[in-house]
């Protein structure tokens, strides 16, 4: 979506939102909310200060709709991955951790997850920020959740799985994989520990055994 720049004299320029917002998310992804300075973000942005006030209206903002951003992003991925028509609960998880290590380990963006990486340790004054964090992150391990669940309603998970406890365990994983990630392993690494995580997994016919 192209929006207007407006220019001291002259015809105003317009630059794309999107892009804009693509360039400010890898910057807080990178060096985090108060990491990032409001000189850094314009001149990433390529925008000037009073369009950056007009679209945007604050840095606290800005981090939001880029945090909203990503998280489209990483919802694209973990929902291709436990979608798949006809694979198994077990086949859609060994799946989301492969997946998981080719997107924390991408060169066309910061290495790790903004927000698995964010909001653990913020100032008092940005509460709304680190709660922000604590709801998104929440809300993915629901989703993990769900996803047991449906396991168990098809028959391929046990149904004394706790579907909480092991969305949570690989939930845990995830995250622990965005931190290796950040400190430079590589893919072949991640995809190890998915593969020994996905070793203890439940099945309905280990239980039977």
């Amino acid at each position: 979506m192209l929006e207007t720049q407006k220019r001291g004299r002259g015809r105003p320029s317009r630059f794309d939102r999107s892009s804009v917002l693509l360039e400010a998310m890898k910057l807080f992804w990178e060096n985090g909310y108060e990491g990032t300075t409001f000189e850094e973000l314009i001149s990433k942005m390529s925008i000037s200060p009073s369009t950056f006030y007009n679209s945007f209206g604050s840095k606290e903002r800005l981090y939001r709709e880029a945090t909203e951003n990503f998280m489209d992003h990483a919802q694209t991925w973990i929902q291709g991955a436990l979608s798949e028509e006809g694979a198994t609960t077990r086949q859609a998880f060994t799946r989301l951790l492969k997946s998981a290590a080719e997107e924390l380990t991408r060169e066309d963006l910061p290495r790790g997850c903004m927000v698995s990486l964010s909001g653990t340790h913020q100032a008092p004054d940005l509460t709304p920020i680190r709660d922000m964090m604590v709801e998104y992150r929440a809300a993915s391990e629901v989703y993990l959740a769900d996803r047991i669940r449906k396991g168990i309603r098809d028959g391929d998970m046990p149904d004394t799985v706790d579907a909480d406890g092991l969305a949570a365990l690989i939930h845990a994983i995830i995250r622990g994989m965005a931190v290796q990630a950040r400190d430079g392993a590589s893919r072949e690494k991640l995809e190890t520990i998915g593969r020994i995580a996905m070793e203890s997994w439940p099945e309905t016919s280990k239980l039977a055994a």
